[in-house]
């Protein structure tokens, strides 16, 4: 373990952007800034914002890991901070083994800040098997280059030790920390009506694979003022764009698909920053779903919340934080026992909130060790923070467009002309130079080519549609 660089006057943060950097929708789209689910900003909008202090600046990576950058990042850095959810799964591999190969080639610290293993709820590790060697060679470099590193429970903890790795600290997500040791999660209502206010969250697999398409069926006859949250790249893309070029448009039950009601009622939102997720929620009175982080979005605006727990990445985390949770298997087999008044006459946000400055100097704790400052202890405990992003414009929550509304349309597909417009002369440029080079035949780069195809057949098939 190499010693670690006290109070680093330059971090850099592993983030989709910087928490300040203001996007339009179809902006953040078309660079995927949430790195295809938007649960990511809010725990890297919670980092970013713990670790800026009067002494220390944070700087976004913008989700990039190429191995050539570490020259620049070693000489213009003091510390690489790498927020992570469930990064030790299969469909992750190629992506944590980049993030290795980057790390091996730094000589500033670089700290790890709750990262998750994911299977099933029978913490069953054996599915993990495979990309074992992946797992000890990221953890093998993160702790040549830090004193611990941070996981978001029980299960990752073990799964770690089990490898033979001691300096492991349990420490939850930095999203629970967004406000320090302050956490204030209490019921305003004594009960949920038929009239209740009422958020639901969800993946496609939970939808697909899991019964909360039923569950989401039945909460949306029974209360009037439900809404669905998506949080995918593609749940945004079908919102604004009718865009069902993705492969989960296969799943029609989840309310992000223009076929499913909800999405006709205008019941459907997807949020591309932090600020105005939370600050939508703050109205409602209960969320529920399968969505870690949709819950957390909850909480952190003060609206009771329960996770129905579909894997190891968020049951290990409710139980760490003690957030409310059920089940999904148990629950998806009787609807009813997922009614959200159930629910919340169920759910109790003592340990939740009681025990919350305990586990917030735990997870200081670990940054000290870590060489790193927060401004809680260190600075003026996010109010420089919050008053910047208070005085940006973000754009408010991606909707369903209004088939009547033609000024949506002219604005969300006039974006899209100008893409369109800029892809096809630069293939046609491209085209000119390889014909010039004559190193290849009638080619068009496949990226390029892919790109300009798909927006030509979006944009043609809504025009054609009128929808």
């Amino acid at each position: 373990m190499s010693p670690t660089v006290r109070h680093p006057k330059r971090i850099l943060l592993r983030s989709g952007k910087s928490p300040y950097d203001v996007f339009s929708v179809e902006e953040a789209l078309h660079q995927d800034v949430i790195a295809t689910n938007s649960g990511n900003l809010i725990f890297q909008d919670a980092a970013h914002k713990i670790l800026e202090t009067p002494d220390t600046e944070v700087f976004s990576n913008g989700g990039r890991t190429e191995v050539a950058a570490a020259a620049r990042i070693n000489a213009e850095y003091d510390a690489f901070v790498v927020p992570l959810a469930n990064a030790f799964r299969p469909s992750f591999e190629v992506a944590l083994q980049r993030l290795t190969r980057l790390i091996s080639k730094l000589r500033i610290p670089v700290v790890v800040l709750g990262v998750g293993a994911q299977t099933g709820v029978g913490y069953d590790a054996a599915r993990l098997k495979r990309i074992e060697p992946t797992v000890r060679a990221f953890c093998s470099a993160v702790l040549d280059r830090s004193a611990s590193i941070g996981v978001r429970g029980e299960f990752t903890e073990t799964y770690l030790r089990d490898m033979g790795f001691k300096d492991v600290e349990v420490i939850g997500c930095p999203s629970l920390f967004m406000y320090g040791r302050e956490l204030d999660v209490r019921k305003q209502v004594p009960g949920l009506t038929a009239e209740s206010r009422i958020a639901i969250n969800g993946s496609h697999s939970a939808v697909r694979k899991q019964g909360l398409g039923r569950i989401i069926n039945r909460t949306h006859e029974h209360y009037p003022n439900l809404r669905f949250i998506g949080q995918n790249l593609s749940d945004a893309r079908q919102l604004h764009w009718r865009d069902l070029s993705d492969p989960n448009a296969a799943v029609t039950a989840i309310p992000t698909h223009p076929d499913h009601p909800m999405y006709r009622e205008d019941k459907v939102r997807v949020y591309v920053d932090p600020i105005t997720w939370i600050d939508e929620l703050r109205p409602f009175d209960f969320s529920f779903g399968s969505r870690i982080h949709g819950n957390i979005a909850a909480l952190l605006a003060g609206t009771p919340a329960t996770v129905l727990c579909g894997d190891s990445r968020t049951l290990e985390l409710c139980r760490y934080f003690e957030i409310p949770h059920q089940r999904l298997d148990k629950v998806a087999k009787d609807p009813e026992a997922a009614d959200p008044a159930r629910l919340y006459e169920q759910a109790d946000f003592s340990g939740l909130t009681g025990n919350h400055a305990e586990r917030f100097e735990r997870f200081t704790r670990f940054l000290d060790k870590n060489g790193l400052q927060n401004t809680f202890t260190h600075g003026d405990g996010g109010a420089a923070f919050e008053k910047r992003m208070r005085s940006l414009a973000f754009p408010p929550g991606v909707r369903p467009w209004n088939d009547a509304d033609l000024s949506s349309l002219t604005t969300r597909f006039g974006w899209l002309h100008t893409q369109v417009g800029e892809l096809s002369r630069d293939n046609d440029r491209l085209r000119r130079e390889l014909a010039r080079s004559k190193r290849v035949k009638d080619a068009v780069p496949a990226p390029a080519a892919s790109v300009y195809r798909r927006a030509r057949r979006v944009v043609g098939r809504a025009l054609h549609s009128g929808k």
